[in-house]
């Protein structure tokens, strides 16, 4: 997107770092936003508050499976001329109002690590975009700038997806809707069966979640995650320090309060299991787990 040194790009203060990462890899600066917290996604009404001069793209992440707010973000952004690039990651295969995530801004962002809903049997990632220039220029920059053999307009990266890992995800993703389908009947039952007891993913008609993680909140966190562990329930947490208060990100001078839904969520956030071959009785085990230890 011809972000570089001197840009700002603007990002939400919760999720994975590799979102930041990809800004700081440039050489611009991460600006970040806080969450709605109903969704857990970057906040689209505190989107224009955070752009500058400086701002030459933003990056909503459709965290946990569930998408953006991605009208709002589209419409903010387009008014001012600032690039949108989806990271997918979490989100493969996720509707936005009828319409797959990553095809929504200028490009999309997509990861195959292993546990992904599309994940392969190793590291690996995709782009999708629209625009011509933009798929040249990421060809090129995953295969050392090269032009065409040989000749390398700029500096570039060994970042191909190797054969056996393309061969791998062409086969999982003719299964991923099916797979997507059952994450959602198995979200469907624990909210069913977690129901006034904890703080369970909203979803929206218009916003096709996808469950890469199913994400509870609850105040007494870690005490729960201890007892779930105890009893043989394993659990996970996304993510327990928020990327501003990363101590890599010292120098951009963040303090605690800064991002206050972030740094709760960070403080409440618990990923219970999660995975398309999970039969219901196991779901009820998880469930009956977590309300036994609330009491």
């Amino acid at each position: 997107a011809g972000v570089g040194a001197g840009d700002e790009v603007i990002v939400p203060a919760n999720s994975f770092i590799a979102t930041a990462l990809a800004v700081t890899y440039t050489g611009a600066r991460p600006v970040f936003v806080d969450i709605d917290w109903d969704s857990c996604n970057m906040d689209a009404g505190r989107l224009e508050e955070r752009i500058t001069e400086k701002t030459r793209a933003v990056i909503p992440v459709h965290l946990y499976g569930r998408p953006a707010d991605m009208d709002e973000i589209l419409e903010v952004a387009g008014a001012r001329g600032i690039a949108v690039i989806e990271d997918a990651s979490q989100a493969h295969g996720a509707r936005y109002r009828g319409r797959r995530v990553g095809t929504l801004g200028r490009s999309g962002c997509f990861s195959f690590y292993p546990g992904k809903n599309l994940g392969a049997f190793g590291d690996g990632g995709a782009v999708a975009t629209n625009d011509p220039e933009v798929a040249r220029r990421i060809r090129s920059l995953g295969n050392y700038g090269e032009r065409e053999k040989y000749h390398y307009d700029t500096i570039g990266y060994n970042s191909r997806l190797d054969s056996i890992q393309s061969a791998i995800l062409g086969v999982k993703l003719k299964r991923l809707d099916g797979w997507n389908d059952r994450r959602r009947r198995i979200a469907a039952l624990y909210t069913e069966l977690l129901a006034g007891k904890v703080a369970t993913p909203a979803v929206s008609g218009d916003r096709d979640h996808v469950f890469h993680i199913y994400a509870i909140m609850v105040r007494d966190r870690d005490r729960l995650a201890a007892g779930l562990r105890e009893a043989g329930v394993g659990v996970n947490i996304h993510y327990p320090v928020p990327i501003h208060l990363q101590r890599c990100y010292a120098h951009l001078g963040h303090k605690s309060g800064d991002f206050p839904l972030a740094e709760r969520a960070s403080a409440e956030e618990l990923s219970l299991p999660l995975w398309p071959e999970m039969d219901d009785e196991t779901v009820s085990f998880v469930a009956e787990k977590v309300t036994g230890l609330l009491r």
